[in-house]
């Protein structure tokens, strides 16, 4: 049965076999349509969108366009509905795929948005009610964060900024060891505690 909920600004439409928004992610959305003001043009990119609230809130007042990549063929039905219900449609693009799939190899993006699974699979049967692929992160809960990396690094653009979603900072203090962060590559340049989860600003070094 689907269910609605006001995300912001925006009513968005979800049912069980989709990650419930959560209100608190709203920070996110509001980071990265901060951060929109000041990185180059261009779309903006949203890994593991979910139902696309995240994304689409973020770029509802900014005019510029936006890609939803996610694996969940249901997820991403309700991206392009939720889409359309903004009036947004005619400015995003949903692809249903895995991550190191749905981009194409020369695509850049100024500003890339990542929400990715981050419950450690051991403690997953604390949320009965999330569908399991929506929360599981794999051993350490950073299994799909780190493909989420490798996405950021191939595809931000220069000059551009990433906010990813972890779920603590220690999460954050371990992906800052991962040997994309270099001073060529890429920079974790602020971590942000938020009511129940981490956001993370990483920029092209």
């Amino acid at each position: 049965m689907t269910e609605h909920l006001d995300f912001g600004s925006l009513t968005i439409a979800f049912d069980d076999r989709v990650l419930r928004p959560r209100e608190w992610t709203t920070a996110q959305s509001k980071w990265a349509a901060r951060l929109s003001a000041t990185v180059p043009g261009g779309t903006v990119l949203e890994l593991c969108a979910g139902a696309g609230h995240i994304g689409l809130l973020a770029v509802a007042s900014t005019g510029r366009r936006l890609v939803c990549v996610d694996a969940n063929g249901v997820a991403c039905d309700y991206a392009r509905a939720n889409a359309l219900a903004a009036g947004l449609a005619d400015r995003v693009e949903v692809r249903e795929g895995r991550l190191e799939e749905a981009i194409g190899p020369d695509e850049t993006f100024p500003l890339i948005i990542a929400d990715p699974p981050w419950v450690p699979r051991a403690e997953t049967g604390r949320y009965p009610e999330d569908p399991l692929t929506a929360i599981d992160g794999g051993d350490d809960g950073l299994d799909v964060a780190r493909a989420c990396l490798a996405v950021i690094d191939a595809h931000l653009a220069p000059g551009g900024s990433a906010v990813l979603q972890v779920g603590t900072r220690e999460q954050a203090a371990v992906l800052r060891r991962e040997p994309c962060f270099t001073e060529e590559r890429l920079a974790m340049v602020e971590v942000r505690q938020e009511e129940r989860g981490v956001l993370t600003r990483i920029d092209r070094a």
